[in-house]
């Protein structure tokens, strides 16, 4: 038995497949694929508020391959989800009945939503209940952040501060105020706070810091991989660092969001576990189709 799992990103379209083993409990998944479109949705949206037709053409043509990879696979089920980009653009209910036509029904969701599909891929279980979590997703056009005490989801946000938002100055002061606010004022009654950071970016500051997914990375570190990629040139950091281009951007504000939170939180590291909306989205139609 297959699942699919497509997001829509700002940055970039992921298609995950996976095996489900509906014997074991509770039941697991093993990744079989994960192609993912580098589209840059986001880049129209934040600043025209409007997806282009290249870009617009270019997200069918994906959603059209992805519907073909699914079939060759025979997946039994899959759910396509959209955020922060397609939430702006004028146009995104165009593109979902585009994207109907060629096989793919494309939810558009909030942040909230984004945050609880997350949460899904069994990040409480990589969590100790008697610690204080600060749980930090980085994408191209939000941020979510989730407080976790005694186990259990103290407070969640979504914030419109995202890497492709920042590098095409979309970002407003007042967006990076209030989100420092609500970070201080959901942690200041902790005494240590853990952290969990999710999406490509941090993924690959954790891969940079160590090898190992699971092994927390300092503020310090953290500081001093950033100050280390930013001395480069976008062009060497590409050339140079070996970075692919569309990740070679973006890095730099993903690491200034998390840097920031960290500070304002007193976040003494924070790990990345490697988990993002595709996994989500698999456990929830785990839990849909097989679980209950």
């Amino acid at each position: 038995m297959r699942y699919g799992a497509i997001d829509i990103g700002s940055n970039a379209v992921r298609l995950l497949i996976a095996e489900v083993n509906p014997e074991t409990k509770p039941v697991e998944f093993k990744k079989e694929a994960l192609i993912r479109v580098p589209l840059r949705l986001g880049d129209d949206a934040f600043i025209d508020h409007h997806i282009s037709k290249p870009k617009f053409d270019n997200m069918v043509k994906t959603m059209q391959a992805f519907r073909n990879l699914m079939d060759v696979y025979r997946v039994s089920d899959y759910m396509a989800c959209a955020t922060s980009a397609m939430r702006d653009a004028d146009n995104g209910a165009d593109i979902v009945k585009a994207c109907r036509k060629v096989g793919v029904d494309i939810q558009i969701i909030d942040g909230g939503k984004e945050a609880k599909i997350i949460y899904n891929s069994h990040l409480q279980d990589k969590m100790d209940a008697d610690k204080v979590y600060l749980y930090i997703d980085v994408g191209g056009g939000s941020t979510e952040i989730s407080l976790f005490a005694d186990g259990k989801l103290v407070a969640s946000k979504s914030f419109n501060l995202g890497t492709i938002r920042i590098l095409d100055n979309q970002d407003s002061p007042d967006t990076w105020d209030d989100m420092k606010q609500w970070v201080r004022d959901h942690t200041k009654k902790y005494k240590h706070i853990y952290g969990i950071g999710t999406g490509g970016n941090i993924n690959k500051l954790s891969r940079i810091a160590n090898d190992k997914a699971d092994k927390p990375m300092s503020y310090a570190k953290l500081r001093a991989i950033y100050q280390h990629l930013n001395a480069y040139s976008l062009k060497d950091r590409i050339h140079v660092l070996g970075l692919k281009q569309d990740r070679a951007d973006v890095i730099i504000p993903a690491a200034e969001i998390f840097l920031t939170i960290m500070k304002v939180g007193r976040l003494k590291n924070i790990v990345a576990p490697r988990v993002g909306l595709v996994d989500g989205i698999i456990q929830t139609l785990i839990d849909n189709n097989l679980q209950k």
